[in-house]
């Protein structure tokens, strides 16, 4: 086995390793043994700490400490009979090892009895000391993140912040309990307090910042992010998500002047880019908006939102023949996404390239695309191709998602004209006056020929005289 004593300095693992490469046998004590094991197992290197432990344990068989490692690494290695019975031997000695207690939660973990895993880890607080109990709630409330007990994963994991309020993990897995249970006012409370005792914590104003987002206090926001960067003026995060407050807030200039400060702090990238380029189009700016969206798929050729943004600005100017080139670039990226596929199909429709939108609109529905217009739209390019009985059928899925939606059922009724089938007109053109006989427009538009039957003149005017 290769070892490369360049990647570390620790003297004590450079003796380790000379005693391999020349076959000599050096004496090392019991804890220069357990740090050697533990440099190994922190660097994944599993190989090495098991000839660490091999040799440790020849040199001190009965050392608990370096068994204990033997036990993690056969917990590592899936081999949980050895380690159980290597436990009950270790508890026998000394039954007031927490150690003991945390490797058997760790076994019954992956054996996915969180539950169990639970119990023996308040066995384990039961022993430890409470300055050492850090460790032990950190590993209970990723159990019960495990069961989605979001309430008391969030207990365990403030605990851990009582021992050690600088530990940033703790602090985001208390937000993200908070997120999960929706509970954005007490994450806002505990933020606060949390911040009263450590007011230039970065990472909570920032936190506290996104909980004011969500409860759209965008002014306390924007102060909860300037406080963030006020602790650090480096925190790229700050940066950003106050851009996108200020984007909410219409300040588009000072939104930008956001972004741009964190390409200046690092290396420019694709999503600051891209959030210039809508900033700069929703001021009007479009040559510098296309200069952003470029430089967005220049700086990542493979973030296919930066084609969808590109192929969008397109579409907005009405320049489908580049939005078809973009939409396909998004689509070589991402095959899978049904919204490429959706402004792939209306690409194609603006272009009346019936058969592709039509295809196009088929694999947007097959990857998950239900929404409203994709439904009607769809209709609209069947009606185009003459297929009247496919239009009937895509619109009535649409009516599963969207029971009684009026623009759908006038959309049917002109079908159902269009195939004879008088009953189903006149049954869902009624259904729709009821519903909305505003939107009876959209009948009138999309049939002419049909508006002026005699039961279609009078169903409008009854409706009009019972709304007077």
């Amino acid at each position: 086995m290769a070892l490369h004593t360049n990647e570390n300095h620790n003297p004590t693992v450079h003796k380790f390793e000379s005693m391999l490469k020349t076959d000599d046998v050096y004496f090392f004590d019991a804890e220069d043994f357990e740090e050697i094991i533990h440099h190994y197992l922190n660097l994944g290197k599993v190989s090495l700490g098991k000839k660490a432990i091999q040799l440790g344990l020849e040199q001190h068989p009965n050392c608990i400490e370096i068994k204990l490692l033997q036990v993690e690494v056969l917990v590592f290695e899936d081999q949980f009979t050895k380690a159980e019975s290597l436990l009950d031997q270790l508890q026998s000695i000394d039954a007031h090892n927490e150690e003991i207690f945390i490797q058997r939660a760790n076994i019954l973990s992956k054996k996915d009895n969180h539950a169990g895993a639970i119990d023996m880890l308040k066995q384990a607080l039961t022993i430890v000391q409470d300055e050492d109990s850090f460790d032990v709630y950190s590993l209970m409330g990723m159990e019960h993140l495990f069961m989605d007990n979001y309430v008391e994963a969030k207990k365990c994991f403030i605990q851990c912040l009582t021992y050690d309020d600088s530990d940033y993990s703790s602090l985001y897995n208390v937000i993200y309990c908070f997120e999960f249970l929706e509970d954005f006012e007490g994450a806002i409370s505990f933020l606060n307090k949390f911040l009263e005792k450590n007011p230039y914590c970065e990472v909570a104003w920032h936190q506290l910042g996104k909980m004011y987002i969500e409860k759209n206090m965008w002014e306390s926001a924007l102060g909860a992010f300037d406080f963030a960067i006020i602790s650090d003026d480096t925190f790229l995060g700050a940066y950003f998500e106050k851009g996108k407050v200020l984007e909410k807030l219409g300040k588009l200039n000072e939104a930008i002047a956001c972004y741009e400060t964190t390409i200046e702090i690092e290396d420019p990238t694709s999503h600051a880019y891209l959030r210039i380029a809508k900033c700069h189009e929703k001021l009007g700016n479009d040559d510098l908006a296309k200069y952003y969206y470029y430089n967005t798929v220049h700086e990542d050729p493979l973030l296919d939102k930066g084609w969808l943004a590109i192929t969008e600005f397109y579409l907005r100017k009405k320049d489908y023949e580049k939005a078809l080139h973009y939409i396909n670039k998004a689509i070589n990226i991402d095959g899978d996404n049904a919204l490429y596929w959706k402004r792939n199909a209306e690409t194609f429709f603006a272009l009346n390239n019936i058969d592709e939108a039509d295809f196009a609109f088929k694999q947007a529905v097959e990857l998950g695309n239900y929404e409203l217009d994709t439904w009607t739209n769809w209709a609209k390019v069947l009606k185009q191709l003459n297929d009247s009985e496919a239009a009937i059928q895509v619109l009535l899925q649409g009516l599963e998602f969207y029971p009684n939606n009026a623009e759908i059922l006038y959309q049917l009724t002109g079908l159902y004209l269009r195939c004879n089938n008088f009953d189903e007109a006149k049954e869902h053109f009624g259904v729709a006056l009821q519903i909305s006989p505003k939107k009876s427009s959209i009948f009138l538009e999309l049939y002419p020929e049909y508006g002026q039957l005699k039961w279609v003149q009078d169903s409008l005017k009854r409706n009009q005289r019972a709304s007077t």
